[in-house]
Formats: C-alpha cells, sequence, structure tokens
C-alpha cells in the first residue's frame, strides 16, 4: 500500500482515509450499541466510544500496514 495517495494533485497521508473509515464504523457499531441498551450497563459510555474508535484505528491500521 502507498505511503501517500494522490487527490487532484495533492498528496495526503494514506491514514486519513483509514482514519475516516474507522468513524464511519464506530459510527455504525455505537447506533447499534445504543439501540441494544448496552451503554447503560457502562460506567463511562464516552469513554467506551472512544475506546470502541482507538481499537477500530488500531485494527485497520495494521491491517493496512502489516
Amino acid at each position: 500500500m502507498p505511503r501517500e495517495l494522490s487527490v487532484l494533485g495533492i498528496l495526503i497521508p494514506t491514514i486519513l482515509p483509514v482514519f475516516l473509515a474507522s468513524l464511519l464504523l464506530q459510527g455504525a457499531l455505537d447506533w447499534l450499541l445504543s439501540h441494544a441498551g448496552v451503554y447503560r450497563h457502562l460506567w463511562h459510555p464516552a469513554l467506551a466510544r472512544l475506546c470502541l474508535l482507538a481499537c477500530i484505528f488500531g485494527g485497520l491500521t495494521i491491517w493496512l500496514y502489516r
């Protein structure tokens, strides 16, 4: 995988689309977990959301750059 992507002549790091994809995936999982009522059983739902985003982003990054 290239380290940079050329978008209209502008080089952007490949980590930016990975981060945007992880935000979309986290949003979908957050919606599912909130409708399932999982966040009612957690001590700090915002911290759980942040940890979920970090895990998704880390997993996608490791998968991409291995």
